[in-house]
């Protein structure tokens, strides 16, 4: 079986991943002890895929798994790393908190998404990671750097590198459902990294970008699906936040309306949360991100939680009420 213009099939992924931009000190720092824990637990609960980028912590991210990874066996694990955003030498006299990683800014990023710049990014990625090979290799965000460079040069840039054994699978990770949409539409994907717009509490972005990767066979891994925290805890904060800021109170309500939903069918909202976009034919992963071996526990658990299909029909049944809203205000 063959995909779009005779390219192979993806490769088979799990339904969850490791995101690893925790251990490129997200936030805070990660320490020493807390990554290689998360990287324990999670090699034994069973977790074979994990997801890094350059981007991360300046390449901290890449040292830190490459490096945890060492031990097992290359060929039992999945590994997707990310082109587009170089690292070339800082100023060494601050820190990297602008863009939410607390490192040193010994390096700064640089766009570049030309056929050598995604080559060269390739190379370096695998110089930090100590390894030989990256199974998945991704456009990171390119609606924020130069995105027709990225389509002219980077995509088929990445198809090329595909076909000559670079690569098992390659694709595009955004938050931007229509740009993706686009590149799916070039042909040239295997995978696309959708980050937060199709989640238990949103999905009305996505519904185009899904249907096209079901009909090309391209698979969709799902990130961010607890919109930056509002759908991480069953009892939702006054503060919860929703895009890293504080959350609207129409979505609080509406997450609490799904909080109680979990509870009257014995679940908790993070279970419905990450398990919710692998419903959908197109999605073949939802990579979580996850700092300590705790979190690990945690996020294994809300994956294998016994969910009710009752529950899944009353879910159906909120999103056709939030969906007619949506399409009535579309209407004023």
């Amino acid at each position: 079986m063959t995909g779009p213009r005779g390219f192979r099939p993806p490769l088979e992924l799990p339904p969850l991943g490791f995101g690893a931009a925790q251990l490129g000190n997200l936030y805070r720092v990660t320490t020493d002890e807390e990554a290689a824990g998360a990287i324990a637990a999670a090699w034994e609960s069973g977790i074979r895929y994990f997801d890094t980028a350059p981007h991360y912590g300046l390449g901290t991210s890449e040292r830190r798994l490459g490096a945890l990874l060492a031990p097992y066996l290359r060929e039992e694990y999945v590994l997707s790393t990310k082109v587009g955003r170089l690292l070339r030498p800082g100023p060494g006299t601050g820190d990297d908190m602008a863009n939410a990683f607390a490192v040193p800014d010994h390096h700064v990023r640089e766009w570049d998404f030309s056929e050598t710049g995604v080559r060269r990014s390739h190379e370096e990625s695998l110089e930090r990671l100590g390894l030989d090979r990256a199974d998945i290799l991704l456009a990171h965000d390119p609606e924020e750097g130069p995105t027709e460079q990225a389509f002219a040069e980077g995509l088929p840039a990445l198809a090329r590198m595909r076909e000559e054994g670079l690569a098992r699978a390659v694709g595009v990770g955004s938050k931007d459902a229509r740009l993706l949409t686009r590149a799916v539409r070039t042909g040239l994907l295997d995978l696309v990294m959708l980050s937060g717009r199709y989640t238990l509490l949103e999905q009305a972005g996505a519904r185009e970008l899904l249907a096209e990767c079901e009909a090309r066979g391209v698979g969709v891994i799902a990130v961010s699906v607890f919109n930056s925290g509002l759908l991480a805890r069953h009892q939702v904060p006054e503060d919860a936040t929703y895009e890293y800021a504080q959350a609207p109170r129409e979505l609080l309500e509406r997450a609490r309306e799904l909080a109680d939903l979990a509870e009257h069918h014995g679940v908790t909202l993070p279970d419905l949360a990450v398990q919710y976009p692998l419903r959908h034919p197109a999605v073949r992963s939802v990579a979580l991100g996850m700092r300590t071996a705790a979190q690990v526990s945690s996020n294994v658990a809300r994956m294998s939680a016994a969910i009710p299909e009752a529950a899944w029909e009353d879910v159906a049944r909120l999103e056709h009420v939030a969906a007619g809203g949506e399409a009535a205000d579309a209407a004023r």
